[in-house]
C-alpha cells in the first residue's frame, strides 16, 4: 500500500501524456502516409538553417529560421517533450530519433494547465565542448508550450554562469508541394492546400527560434564573455543541425 502510494505521488508530480483533442488525428496520420509515400518520388532536402546573431547591452541574441521535412505536429512534440522519443517515431513514422537530448534529464514537472497551454519545471544537463575541455552544465528551466498554436518559451530558474537565459520558438505550416500540385494557387490554410493538391500535398514545417543569453558577472567582461558566447553559440547550432 506505501508503495503504490509513493507511486502515485510521482505520478501526480510528473506532466501527463501529450492530449490530441487541439488537432486533427486523423488528418495527421494522413499526412504521416504522404511523407512516406511521397517522399519515395519527390524526395525531401532540409534547405541550411539560417542563423544570426547580433549583441546588444550585453545581451546576446541567436535569431533561427529552419526548414523541417516533418508535419508541424511532431516538430512541435520534438520541442515540448523530447523525452517521449518511442512515441514520437510512432507517431512521425521515421526514425526522426538523433540522440537529440542525450545527457541525464528529469521528468518535466507539470505546474500549471490551462487548456492548450502548459507550463512546467525542466531539469537537464548539457554537455559542451571547446577544444580539449569538455564539460557538463545543469540548467533548471521553466517553460511554456501551447499545443494548439505551436508555441513555446523558455527562461531560467537557475542557470549556472548566465545572468540572462531565455527563448522562444514558433512551428508554422509550409505547404511544399502547392507549386507542383497546386499550379497558380497559392494556398492560405490546410483547406485550401488539401483542395487544390487533391490531398497529395506534404505539410512541412518552418521553426523560427529567438534566443537570449548574457554570461553573470565577472563573466559578462572580455574575454570570459568571448568563450562563453562561443560555447553557447556553437552548442545550440549543434542541436539546431540535429534538427535538420
Amino acid at each position: 500500500a506505501d508503495q503504490s502510494k509513493r507511486s502515485e505521488n510521482v505520478e501526480s508530480n510528473s506532466e501527463p501524456p501529450l492530449e490530441f483533442k487541439y488537432y486533427d488525428r486523423d488528418e495527421v496520420d494522413k499526412q504521416v502516409q504522404l511523407w512516406i509515400d511521397e517522399d519515395k518520388k519527390h524526395p525531401w532536402v532540409n534547405p541550411p538553417p539560417k542563423v544570426k546573431v547580433t549583441t546588444k547591452k550585453g545581451i546576446c541574441h541567436m535569431h533561427t529560421e529552419l526548414t523541417i521535412g516533418r508535419i508541424p505536429e511532431s516538430v512541435y512534440l520534438l520541442f515540448a517533450n523530447p523525452l517521449n522519443n518511442q512515441y514520437f517515431q510512432e507517431f512521425d513514422g521515421k526514425n526522426f530519433w538523433f540522440s537529440f537530448y542525450t545527457n541525464e534529464s528529469k521528468p518535466r514537472k507539470l505546474l500549471r494547465k490551462d487548456g492548450p497551454r502548459r507550463i512546467a519545471e525542466v531539469e537537464k544537463i548539457v554537455s559542451w565542448n571547446f577544444l580539449w575541455f569538455s564539460r557538463t552544465l545543469p540548467i533548471n528551466l521553466i517553460v511554456e508550450d501551447n499545443q494548439k498554436d505551436l508555441t513555446g518559451s523558455y527562461k531560467k530558474k537557475k542557470v549556472k554562469f548566465m545572468k540572462v537565459f531565455e527563448g522562444r520558438w514558433k512551428v508554422e505550416p509550409l505547404f511544399i508541394d502547392s507549386e507542383r500540385l497546386c499550379k497558380q494557387i497559392e494556398p492560405k490554410s490546410r483547406e485550401e492546400y488539401r483542395k487544390c493538391s487533391g490531398g497529395r500535398g506534404r505539410i512541412a514545417s518552418k521553426v523560427t527560434i529567438d534566443q537570449y543569453f548574457e554570461p553573470s558577472s565577472p563573466l559578462n567582461l572580455p574575454p570570459f564573455s568571448w568563450f562563453i558566447r562561443r560555447i553557447t553559440i556553437k552548442t545550440n547550432k549543434n542541436l539546431i543541425n540535429m534538427l535538420k
